[in-house]
């Protein structure tokens, strides 16, 4: 519960520190406008020992234009900056327009020809994810991300 609690804060602070460089203005009108039901899925991965590098070069080269596919918004990725989890950590935020589409666009996402074949090609040596946790988010109304 306490893990949990921690990525939440840490994802608040997140959205915070991506939404603040885009306002202009604090007033209530200058917040962007979007749809009703958004919510944001903070996803954090943790590698097979050695397997790190792959995991972040899977992302980058085959991961994130499947996710734009499957409509899933990328809000951002990180990694911790501390060790030991900065060696094998891979955190990133996904934004869908409600609950159902996450549902809906996941199952695409696992069932997806193409994603099938990425990972028989970058697993062959063995899995890459040795856990994948999944926390899903609602903005307050005071958030600056909507």
């Amino acid at each position: 519960m306490k893990n949990v609690l921690i990525k939440i804060g840490i994802a608040g602070i997140l959205l915070v520190a991506v939404c603040l460089p885009l306002m202009t203005s604090h007033a209530a009108s200058a917040q962007p406008t979007m749809p009703a039901g958004r919510v944001f899925e903070l996803r954090t991965y943790t590698a097979n020992p050695g397997k790190f590098e792959a995991m972040k070069a899977r992302f980058q080269q085959s991961i994130l234009a499947l996710f734009k596919k499957h409509n899933m918004e990328v809000v951002g990725f990180w990694t911790p900056s501390d060790a030991p989890n900065s060696a094998n950590t891979l955190i990133y935020i996904l934004a869908h327009s409600s609950r159902e589409a996450a549902d809906k666009n996941w199952a695409a996402f696992k069932v997806d020809p193409e994603k099938i074949k990425i990972w028989a090609e970058t697993e062959k040596d063995g899995p890459i994810n040795l856990k994948v946790e999944s926390v899903y988010m609602t903005s307050l109304p005071w958030s600056l991300i909507k």
